[in-house]
């Protein structure tokens, strides 16, 4: 059996938003005890992240870290026809995930005690992001 369904997401530019429990209202709805949830986002400036969802600072260390990286308005990059950050978001998304797969138990997201699924939007503009779930038992 599977089960599908598309969230929308109104991010405020660059940064986390835990979709954590968006996505278990996802498995909730398809009834399934016992099977796997995937989750994709179909964006190549906006990535996903299973990571640690008590302490803020990890939010706020992963974008500092980020911006050491990969900083807006490199000269390396010749593509920027969106502006300085555009290159940059791809990179970022490169480096990231645009799917994760996660087991489910007893109807739960069988994450960790200090894990929380994040969208992270590497644009520093706001945009409307769609994210499709699929719950396969």
């Amino acid at each position: 059996m599977a089960f599908q369904q598309q969230l929308s997401f109104r991010t405020s530019g660059r940064g986390l938003i835990d979709i954590s429990k968006d996505i278990q209202a996802v498995v909730s709805q398809s009834g399934a005890d016992i099977g796997l949830c995937n989750v994709f986002v179909p964006h190549t400036s906006a990535s996903l992240i299973l990571n640690e969802n008590w302490d803020p600072d990890v939010q706020t260390d992963l974008e500092a870290f980020f911006a050491r990286l990969v900083p807006d308005g490199d000269p390396l990059f010749i593509h920027t026809s969106e502006g300085p950050d555009d290159m940059p978001a791809h990179v970022r998304t490169a480096l990231t995930q645009s799917s994760v797969s996660i087991p489910i138990t007893g109807g739960q997201l069988a994450t960790g005690t200090w894990q929380g699924l994040y969208l992270w939007e590497h644009r520093t503009a706001p945009h409307q992001r769609k994210i499709t779930v699929t719950v396969v038992t």
